[in-house]
């Protein structure tokens, strides 16, 4: 009997922790099959149109979001027989009402959970936003600050910089509506640090063969843009942009905005880490979160309370191919 259209897993989170890698990872493997878009939203819809979100850009990607049930099922269409099917949306595992309506609909969904410091995961979101032009702040720490006022005026969860990271109050809600058994949560620097063996970890969780991937592409980090007379200039031109946008298909847009937002970077475009004394007040923020995150994983995630950034997923591959590199001359 033919399956009835759906998915097998999803990925679920977190934003800007390599959803983005592992999904692109999962799309080589021949036993595997995931959907085009990347991130269709369904499951924070409940088969109506997505809510009416007011941040800049917010209205112009909503009209992306896959909506009606006849159209998510379409996507799953494609998949051979003998494939997993999956789709990833980061923003499943912060919403509370998606992990009820997966939980009803999906009884033996497989879900994989990524999750990155939430410092560092914080700024990645800040500096995608501020870099695309959309986020006027261009200080981290006021931005992080504005959350709340920010929610209460409708933005998208995109724009929670602090609530996007408490994982292990998402994870305790997860598991009242997903048995844990069906529940991976993966950290972003096993992506990073050692990948073929990350994507064999998920192979295994999904029952598909592993070795058939050895390596996760870059991220989708933005390049930074430096504060100056671009962003002053460019910025707000983005953001109106942005607006009127939700009124044109989204590919208008999107190809309307791609050499204003090149231009924001400039050419000098480093990616400045965040000052440790900025990162210790944080980190505080997510101190209790992450001992729930530990206690209900059975992992210690404690290295995330240090005071010093691991910086962007390519510093990060950079410094683990030199480390690879000084152990081979060495050995």
């Amino acid at each position: 009997m033919p399956r009835d259209p759906g998915p097998d897993f999803l990925i679920v989170g977190a934003p800007k922790a390599g959803t983005t890698a592992l999904h692109t990872a999962l799309t080589q493997h021949p036993d595997a099959f995931l959907t085009r878009p990347k991130e269709p939203k369904y499951w924070l819809c409940d088969d109506a149109p997505p809510p009416h979100w007011s941040g800049p850009g917010d209205r112009h990607s909503q009209q992306e979001w896959i909506w009606r049930a006849r159209d998510y099922a379409e996507l799953f269409t494609g998949a051979r027989d003998d494939q997993v099917r999956g789709e990833s949306t980061p923003f499943y595992l912060w919403s509370r009402s998606a992990h009820r309506r997966i939980g009803e609909a999906l009884p033996g969904v497989k879900i994989i959970a990524v999750v990155r410091d939430p410092v560092d995961r914080a700024y990645s979101n800040w500096m995608h936003l501020w870099s695309d032009g959309l986020e006027p702040v261009a200080d981290f720490r006021r931005a992080f600050e504005l959350q709340d006022a920010r929610a209460e005026r409708g933005y998208a969860p995109f724009w929670r910089y602090r609530e996007l990271g408490l994982y292990g109050e998402q994870l305790e809600h997860l598991l009242r509506h997903v048995p844990a058994e069906q529940v991976l949560v993966m950290r972003y620097r096993a992506l990073v640090d050692e990948p073929a063996v990350a994507v064999d970890t998920a192979c295994r969780f999904l029952g598909i063969r592993e070795g058939q991937v050895s390596s996760i592409p870059r991220d989708n980090a933005r390049t930074y843009a430096e504060p100056g007379w671009r962003t002053a200039a460019l910025g707000p031109v983005v953001r109106a942009g942005a607006a009127l946008g939700q009124f044109v298909p989204p590919q208008v847009w999107r190809r309307a905005s791609a050499p204003l937002v090149a231009r924001l970077s400039g050419r000098d475009g480093h990616r400045p880490h965040l000052d440790p004394a900025q990162r210790a007040e944080l980190i505080q923020v997510f101190a209790d979160d992450i001992d729930l995150l530990s206690r209900l994983t059975g992992e210690d995630f404690h290295d995330w309370l240090s005071p010093v950034s691991r910086g962007s997923f390519d510093e990060r591959a950079a410094a683990g191919e030199e480390r690879a590199r000084r152990v081979a001359r060495e050995g």
